[in-house]
């Protein structure tokens, strides 16, 4: 496949593909569109940045296009994503790609009251792209019915699992249509995740654009052996070499993000943090200013990190090395997307090494170790 005309989309999908700029099909476009034009269940394993949502949302148009309106308040089709920053992408996305077909859509999520979007679903909407939790609420509130639902999507499903979605999920699919399509995208495979899809799919159609825990082949990955308490120092001295240059931080905690950014300023160097305390307008407030380049520093914790989509990020560092060695491809994954190259460091202490041995073995590389910088980001050989 070389364009999106040799998928077979419809002209209103075809224009809206132009409209967005999109060129030709990414390899996971590629592989899973078709089969999902089709009407088969398609598991996908794909990481962050590979143009997924796509893959997901131009087949769910299509369907659209034929049958009966959504009637208040079920939505024909349903996409389940575990944050509310990677709902509000994708929302964003399926108006983007369905504004010549007038489809609605609606997304929810927690953090804000629910009032609009209960009045969203009463006025009736096509797509509905939600985080578990909120659903659930809506569902107790009998604000939603599920028993519509033709087209049911998981994304991130590996996410879902490290914040417990999981039994949430599996109350959601009990109140869907058995008989639905189903698309189940995620970066990793675990035995967990490997489990509900199992569940969930029927005769899916495998597609893979890149192994199981490989991490983005442009990455440079290197980490930096230093004692925790020289980490601050450290860190300053990586954003002061790359002045320019666009930065995601990575931290453990909520609370450990907040001390970061204020140890920064304390350094004369600016930054913004996003994570769960932070209101729904404070984060796309940050979030807006870092795409922006405003602020060149973003501190995020792992939740709140998935669904950043923001392209030219230079590096990823890792304050704190993970201790859930899948959220390491999906933290250097935010860098090196859509085919640019990045660099990802992280700053190991003495009581790390074990995540880093876990992270070594799921990715099945060694992780060049480089010296610790005094007036640049020095690079290992």
């Amino acid at each position: 496949m070389t364009s999106f005309s040799d998928l077979g989309l419809a002209a209103p999908l075809m224009a809206a593909v132009a409209a967005a700029n999109y060129s030709v099909p990414t390899p996971i476009q590629a592989q899973a569109i078709p089969p999902a034009l089709a009407g088969r269940d398609v598991l996908g394993i794909a990481q962050t940045g590979t143009g997924k949502t796509a893959a997901f949302t131009l087949p769910i148009l299509t369907r659209l296009q034929s049958g009966p309106r959504a009637m208040p308040p079920a939505p024909r089709a349903l996409i389940l994503a575990p944050t509310r920053e990677l709902a509000a992408q994708i929302g964003e996305t399926v108006r983007l790609l369905g504004r010549r077909m007038a489809t609605r859509v609606a997304v929810t999520f927690g953090g804000v009251p629910k009032g609009r979007q209960i009045r969203a679903l009463a006025a009736g909407v096509d797509v509905l792209v939600a985080t578990p939790g909120r659903l659930l609420d809506l569902m107790a509130d009998r604000a939603v019915r599920l028993d519509r639902v033709e087209v049911l999507v998981l994304d991130e499903a590996d996410h879902m699992l490290d914040l417990g979605f999981i039994v949430p999920i599996r109350r959601i699919v009990a109140h869907v249509p058995a008989q639905r399509q189903t698309m189940f995208f995620s970066a990793t495979m675990p035995k967990e995740i490997a489990a509900l899809a199992d569940g969930m799919l029927r005769d899916p159609v495998r597609v893979a654009v890149t192994p199981v825990a490989t991490t983005a082949e442009k990455v440079e990955q290197r980490v930096i052996f230093v004692e925790q308490a020289a980490k601050r120092r450290v860190l300053a001295r990586l954003l002061a070499a790359d002045a320019q240059g666009r930065t995601l931080v990575f931290t453990r905690t909520k609370h450990g993000a907040d001390r970061v950014v204020k140890h920064l300023a304390e350094d004369g160097i600016a930054a913004e943090a996003i994570h769960g305390n932070k209101s729904q307008s404070q984060r796309e407030r940050a979030l807006a200013a870092f795409r922006s380049g405003r602020t060149r520093v973003l501190v995020a914790t792992d939740i709140a990190a998935r669904g950043i989509d923001v392209t030219g990020i230079d590096h990823v560092i890792n304050f704190e090395l993970p201790n859930v060695p899948e959220s390491y491809v999906h933290r250097i994954g935010r860098t090196a997307r859509a085919g640019a190259a990045g660099a990802a460091i992280s700053l190991c202490d003495g009581t790390e090494r074990p995540f880093l041995r876990d992270i070594e073995k799921l990715i099945r590389a060694k992780v060049p170790a480089m010296p610790v910088p005094e007036d640049g980001i020095a690079r290992a050989a």
